[in-house]
């Protein structure tokens, strides 16, 4: 491609400064939805939103999108909302001092402001479009997340536990709205997701523990009892994740489905086992890593083989 011939085709320096400006005040507005985060609970939506209407016998393209819309909200809401509480301590961490909030590229009362505004706005969409259950356990989940797990990471490890309760609703979400209610089968999607939580979080609270001390966060406890404490949050709720998961009830292809589960389930048992013995950041981040593989894998699997869907 040629370069512009003429200095009129060179746009001022005021022009580039608007719009460069313009674009990093939108990624700091995307940014504090935390995108990341948000594509997981999607997926875990989605996946709770087909097998209910796979189990139900009807699947509507409309009410997906509505959840997916309103969920997405809310939990971008969510997001920002957090930053906003956090920023003075966001802003102590290596990891997250360059959050929009955190370094102060935006002001508090615009992200208070923007927080509101997505979450309100959510959980309206989700009561009026999809129902109102779907709304309350959006709401529910808003709420304890910032008022309940976000002021416990600093005073107790406990909030790890906490937090897994919030974390694991997306499923929940995806299923009320498909079915207006829960069962059993929602259930065992939520609790795959709560332990999920466990072996994750803490490869991330290892690798990055000298960052939650300095800023307070008591994600993982002091002195010797943080080694049993690491080895019993990850390797304990991994085994039962592996046990749940192999539990479910596939509708067909019963062999293929417990030999994946199973599957899935020893790699990521045994990048667990090697975090809990070695506790180094190399272990950390390959069970991290298997983490994220492992989960839409499972629920993949759920979706495709435990439901009634022909």
């Amino acid at each position: 491609m040629s370069q512009p011939s003429t200095l009129a085709e060179v746009p001022s320096a005021a022009e580039q400064e608007r719009h460069f400006g313009g674009s990093t005040l939108l990624s700091d507005y995307w940014a504090l939805t935390k995108p990341e985060v948000n594509f997981l609970i999607l997926i875990t939506t989605f996946v709770g939103f087909y097998v209910a209407s796979a189990r139900d016998g009807r699947f509507s393209f409309a009410g997906l999108f509505n959840t997916l819309l309103g969920t997405l909200l809310v939990a971008s809401g969510t997001g920002s909302l957090n930053q906003y509480l956090e920023r003075k301590f966001d802003a102590q961490m290596r990891r997250t001092a360059r959050r929009p909030a955190a370094a102060g590229r935006l002001t508090p009362i615009s992200v208070l402001v923007f927080g509101v505004v997505l979450a309100v706005t959510g959980s309206i969409y989700l009561a009026i479009a999809v129902n109102l259950l779907a709304s309350v356990l959006a709401t529910l989940t808003l709420l304890t997340y910032l008022f309940v797990y976000t002021p416990l990471k600093r005073k107790t490890p406990m909030c790890v536990l906490v937090g897994a309760f919030p974390g694991a609703m997306p499923p929940l979400i995806g299923w009320a709205a498909a079915s207006g209610r829960l069962n059993i089968e929602a259930g065992m999607l939520y609790a795959m997701l709560f332990l999920w939580q466990f072996p994750h979080f803490m490869a991330i609270a290892w690798m990055y523990r000298e960052d939650y001390d300095r800023a307070g966060y008591l994600v993982l406890p002091k002195g010797n009892a943080r080694v049993p404490f690491v080895m019993m949050e990850t390797l304990l709720p991994l085994l039962a994740l592996v046990a749940i998961s192999i539990m479910q009830s596939p509708t067909r292809h019963a062999g293929t489905f417990h030999c994946a589960a199973a599957l899935l389930g020893t790699g990521f048992a045994y990048f667990g086992w090697e975090f809990a013995l070695e506790r180094s950041r190399v272990a950390a981040r390959r069970l991290l890593m298997a983490s994220i593989l492992y989960l839409p894998l499972l629920y993949g699997l759920s979706a495709t083989l435990c439901n009634r869907a022909r």
